[in-house]
């Protein structure tokens, strides 16, 4: 016995060796739309932006899909229907200034199993209203990741169960606050993170399987018996199938029952035993076989293998959830098993959140408006019960007589086996396109919902399936602190080819070694512009957890080794808010106009001319002005000359960490291009706007002006840090600047939080209404400058610097510089303690930490913990005592400067 799947349980042929790498070159893209929309195109009242309204009409996307299916040509950038929103008329500097709330970023709200609270979903939402976030996307996963679900024994609140009653009690309480505040909610469409599915999937609606049997006879008598059913592994066939067991007290694979009930027959043939097979010489023996396997047949001369081909469930289970979520995946081949998978979760939707959907009568404000698919893992099927009228209609031929190839043998011919591998994998592609992909979206529509979804690294066509997408995601990672994009270019591009505007992202997924509570704002900078630069324009972070305890459980409750720790209960949340507003001021200018393809009409060409810069671009036009966003991805600075495909506007620099805008002055021009020197700090990035008319100007004044030192804020700072984490009771004295984990004092080299660095220092009158700035030098990792009581703003990103010019005076003033490092050394801090909790391996490939084995007792009964010296709870542990320290604090030079 042998199956056809991938993973572990694989037989011999593997699924992508069967399938191939080949593509069918200069297939046509067709959308294939037959019983998808049930209304008739004619009767439409017209083509509707994809806003939550208009239930009954045509969407843009359907209209499209509708036009390329009947081999219409459409310009989208050219017709009055695909016109971008509001935001094309505005004025960029308004967009600018004040970036409206349809381009603010997202986060993905991570609920980890049953540990969730109404108390802590308040929290959450108006900690991301305030700090300028739009909307959440709610995934519901298991207690803990490990990668895999993981179970945290002892939880407080252990009936809440994803998608069931209690659960759906706190999705409603979401509901209602994301209108309060007027965020947007999105829900994926079942637990765990991939992929569709739940425990309302019998096996029949599930993905299947090829699985055979064989019977090997000899010729020349006639054979009489019984004919096996195939045998198959009841564990899972999936891309991952491991999950946390607490009866095991490890991870395990866990056995799916319905592999040993659930087969159906597809046919019975007999072929040689060895040796390629002719055509002729595979006998279909179907119809000789009664439904108890008995079989009466007599073969020709020779050896013959008599071959049972059936179907089972692959037993793939949508993962990480919780194990009382988990549940089988739908047949993503079979329109009738996605359509009851889809309208289960619409049906749940409709009973809990009918009166809070955003196109509710009674709907204020933003609330629910999206179902969400996230990316694929749900592993390659290779059966679906309409498979064989299926590839007929599709390809023209049987494939009975080719069923012998998956199970390894040769037909006719290696040629000709070939082709039928090419024919096959197309035919699941072309399944995967017109039954899954083409789904959801008109469903949800009928719904009132927007189908958002991120369509790669599946067994389809991306460029065939993008158009069914209201709004295409992507995902970017971080590896080794450098932006790693997963398959997102081809999702970009086939979204600019059929003039999406709007490209969201999961952004700066990561994995433990490379995060670990050391993350912070600088080092997220490069590595979102440079998915900027790819054409992403909505950040959805990954990933911001539910807290539900009280706050003062810091760090709180993890996801657990995947992801960049967004949200309230990090260290540098408040002054990371000026991050926010940068992504969100890019994200305003990123979604404006159209995006514009590179050609050596409209590319920026640049050439470096000192330092080490590495820059990315990206051209978008509104058809009154042309934004090129201009980023530095490197941790070196140095300048360049930019020359840009422009004759008749004047070139506007803008900061977009800063806010300023200014117009430049010092530039050349030729036939073609208008070309500038500009300097680049480390990580540094720029929009360069052409929307006034050129002008002669009189002055050649720098494009960046030159800074010099006039005073350098050395020693003799008093810095202040909060005795509740482990800081010192009293103020200290810096006698230089230094590393907190140099010094001797525990509270302060294992200190995680904010500190506040205060010194005076004296101006002179000759210095009175010049234009001065406050060079931090080197900051771990986000500081905030106040003078004179004064706030002025916060300082998390090269140059590090920060103008002070109006509130400095030529007398004594007080300097205060509040500066905030990560969370990691007061974690490893706590591992010099004794331990209070019992803690669990957590992946034990990359030893990636720990994660809590159960909830101990004095955390649910709030009493004082054992181990006193402990300051921290949370649910991952990445640390042990000799893990190495994060370098933290004020490092300088601190130099005023002042603008030459």
């Amino acid at each position: 016995m042998s199956t056809w799947g991938l993973g572990s349980h694989s037989s011999p042929t593997d699924i992508n060796a069967f399938l191939g790498s080949s593509t069918i070159a200069g297939l046509a893209f067709r959308i294939l739309i037959t019983n998808i929309f049930h209304e008739d195109f004619s009767q439409r009242r017209g083509v509707r932006e994809l806003d939550g309204q208009g239930k009954g009409m045509t969407t843009r996307r359907q209209f499209c899909v509708l036009l390329t299916a009947t081999a219409l040509s459409l310009d989208k950038g050219k017709s009055a229907l695909f016109q971008n929103d509001s935001k094309a008329d505005k004025d960029l500097a308004e967009l600018f200034a004040a970036p409206p709330k349809t381009a603010r970023p997202y986060v993905l709200w991570m609920w980890m199993g049953c540990n969730i609270s109404k108390s802590g979903i308040t929290l959450d939402l108006e900690a991301l209203q305030e700090a300028g976030f739009g909307g959440v996307t709610i995934f519901s996963l298991a207690d803990t990741l490990i990668p895999w679900a993981g179970t945290i024994a002892k939880s407080p609140t252990p009936e809440v169960i994803a998608f069931t009653e209690p659960w759906w009690q706190l999705v409603r309480h979401a509901a209602i606050e994301c209108k309060r505040l007027g965020l947007e909610m999105i829900l994926h469409n079942c637990a765990g993170y991939e992929s569709s599915g739940g425990t309302w999937i019998t096996a029949e609606l599930s993905m299947q399987e090829v699985v055979w049997s064989e019977q090997k006879v000899e010729g020349g008598s006639n054979y009489r018996g019984t004919l096996a059913k195939p045998t198959v592994d009841p564990h899972p066939h999936a891309q991952f199938p491991q999950v946390y067991l607490p009866e095991l007290g490890k991870v395990g694979i866990p056995v799916v029952e319905a592999r040993k009930t659930f087969f159906r027959d597809i046919a019975v043939l007999a072929l040689p035993s060895e040796g390629a097979a002719a055509k002729d010489q595979v006998i279909d023996l179907t119809r000789r076989m009664d439904a108890d396997g008995n079989i009466e047949w007599s073969p020709p001369a020779g050896s013959w293998n008599i071959y049972r081909f059936g179907h089972t469930t692959t037993g793939a289970m949508i993962q990480p959830a919780q194990l009382a979520a988990m549940g089988l995946e739908c047949d993503k081949m079979n329109r009738e098993a996605v359509t009851f998978h889809v309208k289960h979760v619409l049906g749940e939707i409709d009973k809990h959140l009918g009166d809070l959907l955003s196109n509710s009568p009674s709907s204020e404000g933003a609330g629910l408006t999206t179902l969400y698919f996230d990316s694929y893992e749900a592993g390659n099927p290779t059966w679906t019960p309409r498979m064989g009228e299926e590839f007929q209609r599709r390809r023209g031929y049987d494939l009975t007589r080719w069923l012998p190839v998956i199970a390894g043998r040769t037909v006719a011919s290696e040629h000709e086996t070939e082709r039928f591998k090419v024919d096959f994998k197309r035919t699941i592609q072309d399944l995967y396109r017109d039954e899954y992909w083409a789904t959801p979206g008109p469903l949800a529509h009928a719904a009132g919902l927007k189908f958002v979804a991120e369509p790669y690294e599946g067994p389809w066509v991306i460029s065939e399936v993008v158009p069914f997408l209201d709004i295409p995601a992507v995902e970017f990672w971080t590896t080794n602190n450098v932006y790693s994009p997963s398959s997102l270019d081809p999702v970009v591009q086939a979204a600019h080819a059929i003039g999406d505007q709007l490209i969201v992202a999961e952004s700066f997924t990561t994995q433990p070694q490379f995060a670990a509570w050391r993350e912070h704002p600088a080092w997220l900078k490069p590595i979102g512009d440079a998915a900027f630069c790819a054409g992403v324009n909505r950040f959805n972070l990954h990933h911001c957890v539910q807290q539900p305890w009280d706050s003062k459980y810091k760090p709180g409750n993890a996801m657990g080794q995947w992801g960049v720790h967004f949200g309230r209960l990090q260290t540098w949340w408040n002054p990371g808010k000026a991050w926010v507003t940068y992504v969100w001021r890019c994200q305003a200018l990123l979604q404006s106009g159209r995006f514009v393809a590179p050609s050596a009409a409209t590319s920026l060409i640049t050439q470096v001319t000192g330092g080490t810069p590495v820059l990315k671009s990206i051209h978008r036009s509104t058809g009154k002005a042309d934004i090129y966003f201009v980023a530095n991805t490197a941790w070196t600075g140095g300048t360049a000359v930019l020359s840009f495909p422009l004759t008749s506007r004047l070139p506007e620099l803008w900061d977009p960490v800063s806010g300023s805008m200014r117009e430049l002055s010092s530039f050349t021009q030729d036939a073609t291009t208008v070309s500038f020197e500009l300097e680049f700090a480390p990580t540094q990035s720029f929009f360069l706007v052409f929307r006034k008319p050129l002008r002669k100007t009189t002055t050649q004044n720098p494009n960046v002006q030159p800074l010099r030192r006039v005073m350098e804020l050395g020693g003799d700072w008093q810095v202040s840090f909060d005795p509740n984490w482990g800081g010192p009771a009293q103020a200290v004295h810096f006698a230089t600047l230094m590393d907190w984990t140099m010094s001797d004092e525990p509270g302060i080299r294992y200190y995680s939080g904010t500190a506040i660095y205060r010194k005076r220092i004296k101006l002179g009158a000759e210095l009175a209404g010049r234009r001065l700035h406050l060079h931090l030098g080197v900051v771990r990792h986000v500081a905030e400058v106040t003078v004179n009581g004064k706030h002025l703003g916060v300082v998390w990103t090269a140059p590090w610097s920060i103008e002070v010019s109006g509130a400095l005076m030529p007398a004594e003033n007080e300097i205060e510089i509040a500066v905030t490092n990560v969370w990691a050394n007061r974690l490893i801090g706590d591992e010099q303690q004794p331990a209070d909790v019992l803690w669990e391996i957590g992946d034990p490939v990359i030893h990636s930490g720990q994660f809590l084995k159960e909830f101990p007792e004095w955390f649910l009964h709030n009493e004082p913990r054992p181990s006193a010296g402990r300051y921290t709870f949370t649910t991952w542990n990445y640390f042990t005592k000799d893990t190495a320290l994060e370098t933290s604090g004020l490092l300088g030079p601190v130099s005023l400067m002042q603008e030459a």
